[in-house]
Formats: structure tokens, sequence, C-alpha cells
């Protein structure tokens, strides 16, 4: 492809322009620019763009076909810069957007937006005083009931501000109700301690502590939840990265409560480190868990995740563990996440006659 079709692609298409498993970034200027992403997990020297022709810079890089990516442009020093030809962004959580783009084969799990007609769950905002636990100040929960009735499962999610505006959590647990994909349950939107996030999510026994005395009680006086006391296990936990690694922890330290975990991206091993999960998994359980994991083939935490997978199973917890073809991001674990749902939350055959 000369430059001329090359940049005519990029503006009627955008960029990056994909043929088959190959995509290429595209940049109209001066001077070069430099591409940085996902496919790098967002470590090492940004790619440089290479001359296509007067004014035009390209790189092509070899993806699956089902990958979803971020990345974003810097130019010579280090600053970033737009890319004209792509206009679809994605807040990156650290005061930035990042360009972004499906491969051919991948595309959205779910419409980004609650489709119109569903029945819609019920969502409160509730502040819980931290200051008796030995965490500091108050935290928000946000408390979802599904649009049905009896008691259902709760699920507990860390860092439940980002799951709730970034993931759109309650939406697409409405919309997977709806289509008859998922048995109902009830969320516990738990934010984090700000600063303190890495201490308490680094296995703390004061963050097992706070679900048992500050969020369940909460839980119980505002939803309709199955009772664990006869029904051991039923509840879930939810998180990614460090929460994913808490979860686990959650789980394995209070499984007659928490019997099923939702892990993403789980930072099982950091620095070369291994957390105590590792020593917690190889024990023979209380209770066998059930675990749903995954990991995108982009991150450097895969490795952690595909070793602790097999001492779960060893142990006899019950796992399914997938990895997707993406990085570190809220968009990529939404699209995975319904995965997670349907594995551990599966319709009732009454749901699945809808």
């Amino acid at each position: 492809m000369d430059a001329r079709e090359l940049e005519a692609r990029a503006r009627a298409e955008g960029t990056p322009v994909i043929i088959g498993d190959t995509a290429t970034f595209v940049w109209r200027g001066r001077g070069p620019v430099f591409v940085q992403g996902d496919f790098q997990d967002w470590k090492g020297e940004p790619l440089p763009l290479e001359r296509a022709g007067p004014g035009l810079w390209k790189r092509s890089l070899a993806l699956p076909r089902d990958a979803y990516v971020e990345y974003a442009l810097f130019d010579a020093k280090g600053r970033r810069v737009r890319d004209d030809f792509n206009a679809r962004v994605s807040d990156n959580g650290f005061g930035e957007s990042n360009h972004v783009f499906y491969m051919p084969d991948g595309g959205p799990a779910l419409p980004s937006r609650r489709p119109r007609g569903i029945p819609r769950g019920r969502v409160t905002r509730h502040r819980v005083d931290m200051s008796d636990t030995g965490l500091t100040g108050q935290r928000t929960v946000h408390l979802y009931a599904p649009p049905t009735k009896g008691p259902v499962p709760l699920v507990v999610v860390l860092d439940g501000e980002e799951y709730l505006r970034r993931v759109r959590l309650p939406e697409l647990v409405d919309t997977l109700i709806a289509d008859g994909r998922m048995s109902p349950i009830a969320l516990a939107l738990v934010s984090h301690g700000g600063p303190m996030r890495d201490v308490e999510y680094a296995c703390s026994e004061y963050t097992v502590g706070l679900l048992a005395w500050k969020v369940l009680p909460l839980a119980r006086e505002h939803l309709s939840l199955v009772d664990e006391r006869h029904h051991p296990g039923a509840h879930g936990v939810l998180g990614s990265s460090l929460g994913g690694l808490m979860s686990l922890f959650i789980g394995l330290r209070a499984p007659e409560t928490f019997g099923r975990v939702l892990s993403q991206s789980g930072a099982f091993v950091v620095e070369n480190h291994e957390f105590v999960v590792f020593d917690l998994a190889r024990q023979v359980p209380r209770r066998p868990l059930e675990v749903w994991m995954s990991c995108g083939r982009f991150e450097a935490l895969l490795e952690g995740n595909q070793r602790i997978d097999p001492l779960l199973r060893a142990s006899g917890h019950r796992v399914e563990y997938r990895e997707y073809s993406g990085g570190h991001n809220y968009t990529a674990w939404r699209d995975d996440l319904v995965r997670g749902l349907e594995c551990l939350f599966p319709p009732t055959p009454a749901a699945k006659r809808r």
C-alpha cells in the first residue's frame, strides 16, 4: 500500500488501518511521533513511527485478531499528542485519555448502554464510618438491588466507584438478567481508601474485617439477600489488579461467606514477590471456592495468574481461568466480566426460557 492510499484509508476508516492481523498507525505531521500501548503493557520505550512519505509516518504491528487495544502517541519530547485519525478514546484513570480500537474479530461484549425497556435495578448511595475498624475516614458504598423479587446472592465489588462509573456494572447486570444470561444478584460497590488502597488490598485482614463488620450488615439492612448461614458460600467478591488479588484472599479467608470469586488481572506477583495467596492456595480448603479468573495476554501479571491457577485446582477449588487478547484497563475488564458473571451466577431454567 503506497503512502497516498494509506492516508486515504486512515482518513476514511480511522486509525490504525487494519488488514488481517496487522494494525498500521498513521500520523500526518512534520516530525515523527512514537506509539505506546497495551501491546507493550505500557512499559519500555515508545515505538517510533517510520517515514511513509512526505510528512506521513507509519508503524505496523501484528496483533491478535480478537484484541481490544488502548494506545497513545507521543512527540519527541515525550508529550502526548492527539491521533487526529482516531476519535475513539477512553479515560485511562490517570487524568488522560487513550485512543482505542478493536481488531476485526473483537468487539464489545454488550452495548455500552443499557437497552431501552428492560427492567432496571435500584442503586442507592451510603456512607460508612471506618473509625472503629482500623481503617481511616468514611467510605462510600453503593448498593444495587436487582429488578426482581426474593433473596439473591450478594457480590461485593472492590474499587466499587470505578466499577460503577467506568464499567457501569449495574447496567451490565440489568442487561444480563433481562437477557436470561445470569441469575439475579445484588451488588455492594465499595470505594477504596485512596492513598491507602495498595495497603488495604495487599492481602489485608483489616479489609476482610471491613466487609464483615460494615459492608455485610449494611447490605443485609437494605437488600433482600440469601442467608449465607443457611447457604454457605452463596456470596461473591469481585476485583481487578490488586483488587483481584484481594478478592481471592477474601475468598480463601472467608469461604463460608464468599464462596465465589471473580478476579480480573489479579496482581498475585508484584516485582517477583509472591503474595500470601500462594500459601493459602496450597492448603486444603475448609470449603472449596468457585473461582473465575482472567488476565490479558499483554499483561506482566499474566505469569502470576498462570502460576496460581494449577495450585488452586490441585487443592480442590473449582477454577475457570481464561486469557483474553487485551491489557490492563476497565474496558477490557468490562468485556470479559460478562463471561465471569455467566459462569458463577448461571441463569435458572426459568430465566433461560424467558
